[in-house]
């Protein structure tokens, strides 16, 4: 039986923290506010922009919020156009992934990134015609909230019970619980193992083998 695996992206499957973090800062400069500490910068990861605002800044209005996330788009799209984004695929991700799809696990993204940040990270590496389908947070509410894992069952007609959710956070996870689907965490992402498993996650691979050994247990 095929089954559905369904990765986040940055952070599970690519590091992009630079880039976020200098974009993010930029933002805030632009705003004419004191950036939060990097470490406060990645534990937003996976958050839709206007989210990632709030946490990143508690006593914001609205109206601010998305004010930095105008900027950070900018900021962000300003350094693509540059050529300054640097997005690795996370070594071995590429092999697993040509892996999953050779026996026969339909491949699917979840992301917050937006429709062009996604298109041209999964383009770079040449691993677009992989992913069955892909969902990001221009056309999705916010992590943990479903409406991504739902569209993506939608598409592919695979059920829960047969669908897996891969990520490196916290919302990645309570994300598939709200959905109802199984979870894997990995973590050489932007959240502590400790937290993935607090959060519903079947196991937390990290190495890309132990993830291989974890998609099969789970298959």
């Amino acid at each position: 039986m095929t089954g559905l695996a369904i990765f986040d992206c940055d952070g599970t499957l690519v590091d992009g923290q630079a880039n976020v973090c200098i974009a993010m800062e930029e933002a805030f400069a632009g705003c004419g506010m004191q950036a939060p500490p990097r470490a406060l910068i990645r534990r937003a990861v996976g958050l839709s922009l206007p989210q990632a605002m709030a946490m990143l800044l508690p006593d914001s209005t609205a109206e601010q919020q998305d004010r930095l996330a105008d900027r950070y788009r900018a900021a962000f799209r300003a350094q693509r156009e540059a050529g300054l984004v640097y997005e690795p695929l996370f070594d071995g991700m590429a092999d697993l992934l040509h892996h999953l799809r050779d026996t026969g696990w339909t491949l699917a993204v979840a992301t917050g990134k937006s429709d062009r940040g996604l298109s041209h990270c999964l383009a770079e590496h040449g691993i677009t015609d992989l992913f069955a389908s892909l969902q990001t947070a221009d056309r999705h509410p916010s992590k943990p909230h479903p409406a991504m894992i739902e569209q993506v069952l939608f598409e592919t007609g695979i059920g829960p019970a047969r669908t897996v959710m891969i990520g490196d956070t916290s919302f990645d996870m309570i994300m598939a619980e709200n959905a109802g689907v199984r979870a894997v965490g990995v973590g050489w992402g932007y959240h502590d193992a400790h937290e993935l498993l607090d959060c519903g996650a079947d196991g937390v691979a990290e190495t890309i083998a132990e993830l291989r050994t974890l998609l099969e247990w789970t298959r």
